[in-house]
């Protein structure tokens, strides 16, 4: 057995060194092993071997069978694939030449035949010609017959159909036929539009029209007489032929236009009964307002702008409740009291482009011009109900010529009204001063008058169609607000050695109300789509950077910031001035009180009453003084911000200059506590409600010197244990800034108040 272990191991150990492949003995070792009595499995074993040797033998012979056989069937396919593309390629040989054989027959008969159908073609549109015609000429008769038996309203509506047709061919090259078409449309609709105008006019006529009242003087408009039905049935009727005329009357007449500089915008031409209606008043309009009539004066624009509001107001009544229903009931989306404004517009705007170049340069002519058509816009706008989206006057001013001059002359005019507004001898003196609710900006009247010529300035170009134009105008109100506030800083300069003197507060107050206006004007919609317009502008023009471009998106700026941060600056620079003016007198009332012998003072028990120290009086009563003077003159978010200031000043003074400068008894302490927190605090408890909030450093101080002695020396010992320390190693043992924190001390630090310490004088005598 041994033997037989010791021959395994010298096996495994040199496998190469047998005859044995290496993977039998693995496959012995692993199916038998080192145990004799795996023996009895070899048999079993063998059998196994020896049916997975006769299976692979068959698969073997099964393949080696099958193989040939497949390659005989495929070559056996290549073969026949050969023989039946061989039979194609001699079926197309034949193919090809009975195909040419047969072009070449036939290629007399293509000719014959190409011919022949080139005549059919002909033919056809020579057919399709003539049925253009028929159907012109049908449609023509029975306008012809129409009219013989007196029935117009077929006839106009057979004329709308002969003009549907015409724009049908509009594309066809047929140049003759296009000039038959329109020659016929043109015969008949003339016809039949003189026929229906004369009667319409003599409809109208019968009305009373135009109205050259007011609707309750009208005598037949509304309040007609008893054959009223009769003839309102009749208007009904010729205005809905009219009406079927309007396709016809667009193709044959082409609206006046304005010259193109004037960029007005598309709109469909006067419906023809509108037209009609409108005859009148336009030939009035004419005579009154043209050539040499007295009543044509170029300094008088009020007056023909006040005639279209009156013509517009007279008849709004009449068109609302006569005419409307009948384009209701042409299935028609034409709002007939617009349409009559437009109309009426049309003729402003054609006075108003003749007129400017006569008065461009005329300031006075050309600015009352201006104003009147502005006056003529907003009631036009807010009383008729006029669409921003129609041809306005507004449009010719954006003209770029007359443009520039209002730009020009609204800037003139601007300046000259802010020399008169900082020249009067009310400039600086509210105009509400005796209305305490009112007078809470505290605003003098140079302020509340330029934001007010700004927001004027804003109502007169708000309308401009083009938003490039709306930005110029911003320009020049940013140009305006920077030329104040050039103004108000010259001003200041000459009241700075006087900064607690009416006007120079009365200057801080106008900076301050003009920044706030500014702001809340950037929130306003109004300014914010010229945010966006201004914003779209620099993004095509690269002017501004990325990050700026970003702000304005994101809405973080607004067109107002270079001219509100100018203003802000403006603002504290004064704040800053005024209140050093007043701290310098604060220190200089304050000298005795620093000499004050803190050291030497009586205790509180020495005492009956404790009392406010002479030698604080001055200091007290100018604080006093300046704070009422302030509250006074300034508004109260100025105020407010102003005694803020000082308070912290006063605080860091007397800390600073007072307490660290002394060293005190406990009668000094006490009287430095009294006569603070009963005297200074209270001054400003007028302004909130914990003034000593403000006042932090002497009340902490005052906390640290008035620790009676026990108290001080534990605080004391607490603060020098820290400072050597570093850290606290008893866990249990408070912090420095816990203990501060119990005391109330949260401002001073643990050095300020160790140096605080050392400057009480009545410490025990320890011996030490």
């Amino acid at each position: 057995m041994a033997a037989i272990n010791v021959g395994r191991e010298q096996f495994v150990r040199d496998p190469d060194s047998c005859d044995i492949p290496y993977y039998v003995a693995e496959f012995v070792e692993r199916e038998v092993g080192t145990d004799l009595n795996c023996l009895r499995k070899l048999g079993k074993l063998i059998e196994e071997l020896s049916e997975n040797k006769k299976q692979l033998e068959e698969q073997v012979l099964t393949v080696s069978s099958e193989v040939p056989k497949r390659i005989q069937k495929a070559l056996k396919n290549a073969e026949d694939s050969k023989t039946s593309l061989n039979q194609l390629l001699e079926e197309e040989t034949v193919l090809f030449g009975s195909i040419n054989s047969h072009l070449l027959t036939a290629q007399p008969w293509m000719k014959d035949l190409g011919v022949l159908i080139s005549q059919i073609e002909e033919v056809e549109r020579h057919l399709a010609y003539l049925k253009w015609i028929s159907q012109i000429e049908e449609l023509s008769d029975n306008i012809q017959q129409y009219l013989m038996t007196n029935n117009v309203p077929e006839a106009a509506t057979t004329l709308a159909a002969m003009a549907e047709l015409d724009i049908k061919l509009q594309e066809s090259s047929c140049s003759h036929l296009l000039t038959f078409v329109r020659s016929t449309v043109k015969f008949w609709h003339k016809i039949l539009k003189d026929k229906l105008s004369s009667d319409f006019e003599e409809i109208l006529t019968h009305l009373h029209w135009p109205f050259v009242g007011p609707p309750q003087t009208q005598v037949f408009g509304l309040s007609a007489p008893a054959n009223a039905p009769e003839t309102f049935s009749n208007l009904e009727s010729l205005f809905s032929q009219l009406l079927k005329l309007q396709t016809s009357d667009e193709l044959l007449t082409k609206p006046k236009q304005l010259p193109e500089k004037y960029s007005l915008p598309p709109s469909p031409p006067i419906i023809l009964p509108m037209q009609i209606m409108l005859n009148p008043l336009q030939k009035r309009f004419k005579y009154h307002f043209t050539g040499n009539r007295q009543t044509n004066v170029l300094s008088k624009p009020e007056w023909y702008l006040t005639q279209v509001l009156m013509w517009t107001g007279n008849h709004a009544k009449f068109l609302d409740d006569k005419i409307q229903p009948i384009l209701d009931k042409a299935g028609s989306s034409v709002n007939a009291r617009l349409e009559f404004s437009r109309a009426l517009v049309m003729l402003i705007l054609e006075k108003l482009a003749a007129d400017i170049p006569c008065l461009l340069y005329d300031d006075n002519l050309f600015c009352h011009l201006v104003d009147e058509v502005l006056l003529f816009e907003r009631d036009l706008y807010t009383v008729h109900g006029y669409l921003s989206t129609f041809p306005s006057c507004m449009h010719i001013l954006s003209e770029e010529t007359c443009f520039q001059r209002w730009l020009t002359v609204e800037r003139k005019f601007a300046l000259q009204k802010m020399d008169s507004i900082l020249s009067s001898e009310a400039a600086w003196v509210s105009q509400y001063k005796d209305i305490t609710d009112v007078d809470e900006m505290k605003v003098p009247d140079c302020a509340e008058t330029f934001t007010t010529l700004l927001q004027v300035i804003t109502d007169r170009y708000k309308n401009l169609p083009m938003a490039s134009r709306k930005l110029q105008f911003l320009e020049l109100q940013k140009d305006l607000v920077d030329d104040f506030r050039i103004r108000l800083t010259q001003v200041m300069k000459e009241e700075t050695r006087a900064s607690l003197a009416f006007r120079y507060c009365a200057i801080l107050n106008a900076v301050n109300y003009i920044a706030t206006v500014l702001a809340d004007w950037a929130d306003n919609v109004f300014f914010l789509e010229l945010q966006q317009a201004a914003l779209e502008v620099c993004a095509d023009s690269s002017a501004l950077s990325k990050l700026q471009l970003g702000q304005l998106a994101c809405m973080e700026s607004s067109v107002f910031d270079d001219m509100i941060n100018l203003l802000e600056r403006l603002k504290h620079d004064m704040l800053t001035r005024q209140v050093d003016h007043v701290f310098r007198e604060v220190k200089d009332a304050a000298k005795l009180y620093k000499k004050e012998r803190w050291l030497s003072l009586p205790s509180q028990a020495e005492q009956a009453v404790m009392s406010l120290s002479s030698t604080a009086c001055p200091l007290l009563l100018t604080l006093r003084d300046r704070l009422l003077q302030l509250e006074q003159q300034l508004c109260y978010s100025l105020f407010k911000i102003s005694w803020q200031i000082l308070a912290e000043k006063v605080d860091m003074f007397i800390y600073q200059e007072v307490i660290l400068a002394n060293h005190f008894n406990e009668g000094g302490a006490a009287q430095l506590q009294f006569d603070m927190t009963r005297n200074l605090f209270p001054l400003f408890s007028h302004y909130c409600k914990r003034p000593e909030n403000y006042f932090k450093h002497i009340k902490e101080a005052c906390i640290i010197l008035n620790l009676n002695v026990g108290s001080a020396l534990l605080l004391k010992d607490a603060l020098h244990s820290a400072s050597e320390n570093g850290t606290i190693l008893d866990p249990n043992q408070p912090s420095a800034t816990a203990v501060l924190n119990e005391l109330g001390v949260y401002k001073l630090a643990q050095q300020d108040v160790e140096i605080l310490l050392n400057l009480r004088a009545n410490w025990p005598n320890t011996g030490k």
